[in-house]
């Protein structure tokens, strides 16, 4: 093959997933965070697609180092997206449509699994309700308006309080619950809105 071929929608997904994990935490994934993210059934799939974008020169081996490589130019990229930055959860304040955004993050569509048409918001986490799956003080989390499904990481609304947990169905009852065993279970006596659904997560940076 020679170099800057057109990648099919596959390979271009899996190269942005590279992309935006170097940037979110410092360093390439790994092939098993690759096949985690994409629901591939064993590594071999994950090297295969490395090995394509390789072959079509859009990204190059850093020789001697494990997981490291260079991006190559003149590769399509996958077009960004200016997300809104709506203040902080679980202190802060709900996210309503009329509300103006603090602030944009851009990121691409495909690192979040999103179509660039979508309109995802972010909330910037502020606690360690989450700790048990990652998700830091100081973390920005991205979110989508969807219906949740059990065992999903919302953004909520619980009798007026706002936060970030997993959302969570017993007996036909919705009820949220944090990672990090410290913290029981919220259980709304009034009221319990879903504002979002968690899509991704941007590592805050560590000195």
């Amino acid at each position: 093959m020679g170099d800057n071929q057109p990648l099919t929608d596959k390979q271009q997904a899996v190269l942005d997933f590279v992309h935006a994990h170097q940037r979110q935490q410092g360093h390439y994934p790994s092939l098993r965070e690759i096949c985690a993210h994409f629901g591939f059934a064993s590594p071999f799939a994950a090297t295969r697609h490395l090995q394509a974008l390789e072959a079509k020169g859009a990204l190059q081996r850093v020789t001697g180092k494990a997981r490291a490589f260079l991006p190559a130019s003149g590769v399509r990229r996958t077009p960004l997206l200016d997300v809104p930055l709506y203040g902080t959860i679980p202190a802060g304040s709900p996210v309503a449509a009329e509300q103006e955004p603090d602030t944009h993050v851009s990121i691409d569509a495909s690192a979040l699994g999103l179509r660039a048409t979508s309109r995802p918001f972010a909330l910037r986490v502020r606690g360690d309700s989450m700790i048990g799956v990652g998700i830091l003080d100081g973390d920005t989390v991205f979110l989508v308006q969807r219906e949740p499904r059990p065992r999903d990481i919302v953004a909520a609304l619980i009798d007026g309080e706002s936060t970030l947990k997993r959302y969570l169905v017993q007996r036909g009852r919705p009820f949220l619950r944090a990672e990090n065993e410290k913290y029981s279970d919220l259980l709304p006596a009034t009221e319990l809105v879903i504002q979002g659904v968690m899509v991704g997560l941007l590592r805050r940076q560590t000195n």
